[in-house]
């Protein structure tokens, strides 16, 4: 298990079991890296270098382990074959990580592909507010063990943001509660604070309010602290295990 690769896919399904049926527990994004435990023809065995998940991957044509230069800045960057704005290829996600090759004057080339050099920050990058730019997450659908703009799941959002500040964070709920250690009570809740309830987290915008990606309304929303905190007593019977101060 010593030999890592690196995802050269803007995404990658991660499935509890070697079958498409499977649930899917989580996703790499491009740039992630991660080690194979076993490999069969259709299926890899593989554990994800950043949170340390295992599970199985599809058998596709991964390059080598590279070390990044470069990461997505914003929620979604298209990417070219040549340095234009004429014909896009595809996309990137939030957090998605790449090596530069070479670059013009506003594109930067990766592998054979080229990006804006507008959507991207340095790797060492950091916000001094982790949660900075959460907000442009707002309204991307729900998917259960998503991670980009076109789905992703609670523990996710909140996962990505620190991921991309070079921080580490597990990847569910679950972990998460365990791992951050400082405790507050709803009454002293501030900006940046982490709300936990049994599977599932959110995180406070202020005082009064917070963004979560929530299953029920099948999207990232954001929405009154009070309000989500008796909806979820209601409808899933579920009460707040415990606020976190990173």
């Amino acid at each position: 298990m010593g030999k890592f690769y690196t995802s050269n896919y803007p995404q990658i399904n991660l499935y509890k079991k070697k079958s498409f049926k499977s649930e899917i527990m989580t996703q790499m994004i491009y740039g992630d890296t991660f080690s194979v435990i076993k490999k069969d023809n259709k299926w890899w065995k593989i554990k994800i270098k950043e949170d340390r998940y295992i599970g199985y991957i599809k058998n596709k044509n991964y390059i080598n382990s590279v070390k990044p230069t470069h990461k997505v800045n914003v929620l979604l960057a298209k990417i070219y074959k040549k340095p234009n704005l004429k014909k896009s290829t595809g996309k990137l996600t939030f957090g998605s990580k790449i090596k530069l090759n070479s670059k013009s004057s506003k594109f930067i080339k990766f592998q054979n592909n080229w990006i804006e050099s507008k959507n991207l920050k340095p790797l060492k990058f950091k916000n001094k507010n982790i949660f900075l730019n959460v907000k442009i997450f707002k309204n991307v659908k729900y998917k259960w063990g998503g991670k980009t703009f076109k789905g992703l799941d609670c523990s996710a959002l909140i996962q990505l943001f620190f991921n991309f500040n070079n921080k580490y964070c597990p990847r569910d709920a679950k972990d998460q509660i365990k791992y951050f250690k400082k405790n507050i009570s709803l009454k002293n809740i501030k900006k940046n604070d982490l709300i936990y309830w049994k599977s599932h987290v959110a995180l406070a915008l202020s005082k009064k309010k917070l963004i979560h990606a929530y299953g029920p309304m099948k999207k990232t929303v954001i929405m009154n602290i009070n309000h989500t905190i008796k909806k979820i007593e209601k409808t899933a019977k579920l009460k707040i295990l415990k606020i976190k101060r990173i």
